[in-house]
């Protein structure tokens, strides 16, 4: 993985987070019980979550695999931006399911974002958004401290999709003669 455009490659996997960099840590609750982390984690791997949230996605994999090139575009019209991404861990276990990606050349940061829903035991699903990121592009050092505020209203955008989500399957699950 040279190709990433920073050197604590899995930092949001392992922590801790590195210095020298923005952090940001979301969490949100969006479910109750196996079912919910399965919807969820099914969402979030297979880029629905990002999609559903108004993001543009071009993955080479239909859901998230390590090495996974990731393009993820925002914004409208002319105001649109692309992040090239490579998807750098995974996680599919029985209380965990999510991933994390890294930045590439062309990126507007540099820097890592992780996405993981998580069985707790008392039932709880919960999602969490880590990242680590620092301007590489003029335009992010432009925009200077409106970056993070941004990507804690996308972080709180991505919660508010996946519980929308989560819902719509327990509901469906739960729909008389299924």
């Amino acid at each position: 993985m040279s190709d990433l455009t920073y050197p604590e490659a899995g930092a949001t996997r392992t922590g801790p987070l590195p210095a020298g960099y923005q952090h940001l840590h979301h969490r949100d609750a969006i479910g109750h019980g196996r079912a919910d982390l399965e919807a969820a984690g099914a969402a979030i791997t297979g880029f629905r979550m990002h999609r559903e949230s108004g993001a543009r996605i071009e993955a080479s994999t239909s859901r998230a695999e390590v090495e996974a090139s990731v393009r993820v575009s925002l914004g409208v019209g002319p105001l649109r931006f692309t992040a090239p991404c490579r998807v750098i861990w995974t996680v599919y276990g029985p209380e965990r399911i999510g991933f994390g990606y890294g930045t590439l050349s062309g990126h507007p940061e540099c820097g890592e974002e992780s996405f993981v829903a998580e069985l707790a035991d008392d039932g709880t699903v919960s999602f969490t958004v880590t990242a680590f990121s620092r301007p590489a592009g003029w335009y992010a050092r432009l925009a200077g401290p409106l970056v993070p505020v941004l990507q804690e209203q996308y972080a709180r955008r991505l919660g508010r999709t996946l519980r929308r989500i989560v819902a719509r399957e327990r509901g469906l699950r739960e729909a008389p003669g299924r």
